[in-house]
């Protein structure tokens, strides 16, 4: 029981630390953002983040981790909810033109991408994070829409899922570029291009 006690709240700084850091990052970007920002953000001392990220690229890292895990379990909520995609998506675009800092923002997306040219190991952790990501979305995309899937022939469902993931780093590029582009046109766009995926919708 003080084990799990013990767990809890080291799992809740981190968390407290990956929040703090994430604004950083955002509104200073990944060099201005040094330790001590950071742990002037989260109100603790530089000391305590250390115990528990060793550096900056350690917390880049457990971002780019815990991102994957938001994206893999969105994956597995449309088992649930059936073929409401777009909807789905245009949530997740509403999010990238916040700075909140319990989504993946638009710019801190970028300025990831960007750090991991500069990075083998970022670099490294990107792509294993995209690759889960696509084999899941590929993976939902294939299963028989009676066990709340998409209904694709499994031979076009990678294809299928890397034009999905190719429309939504567009559309966090767009977050970025025009955060108040016409709402009604953001989604009428997303309906267009779920509905080509989607023959059947249509």
């Amino acid at each position: 029981m003080q084990s799990a006690r013990v767990s809890d709240r080291a799992q809740a700084q981190k968390d407290r630390i990956l929040n703090a850091a994430e604004k950083a990052f955002i509104e200073h970007g990944f060099h201005a953002a040094g330790m001590a920002l950071i742990a002037a953000e989260a109100e603790m001392s530089p000391g305590l983040i250390y115990r528990y990220y060793p550096g900056k690229h350690d917390i880049i890292l457990a971002i780019i981790e815990r991102q994957l895990e938001e994206n893999r379990a969105g994956i597995r909520e449309l088992y649930d909810s059936g073929l409401d995609v777009p909807q789905s998506m245009y949530e997740h675009y509403r999010q990238w033109c916040t700075t909140d800092p319990q989504v993946m923002n638009a710019a801190l997306y970028a300025e990831t991408s960007a750090e991991a040219t500069r990075s083998a190991s970022l670099a490294q952790a990107v792509a294993q994070s995209d690759a889960a990501v696509r084999e899941d979305l590929a993976r939902w995309m294939a299963t028989p829409r009676e066990q709340g899937g998409g209904g694709l022939p499994p031979e076009q469902a990678p294809v299928a899922a890397l034009s999905m993931l190719f429309f939504m780093n567009g559309l966090a590029i767009h977050a970025i570029r025009q955060p108040g582009c016409d709402d009604d046109n953001v989604r009428a766009a997303i309906e267009n291009f779920v509905k080509g995926l989607f023959p059947s919708l249509a």
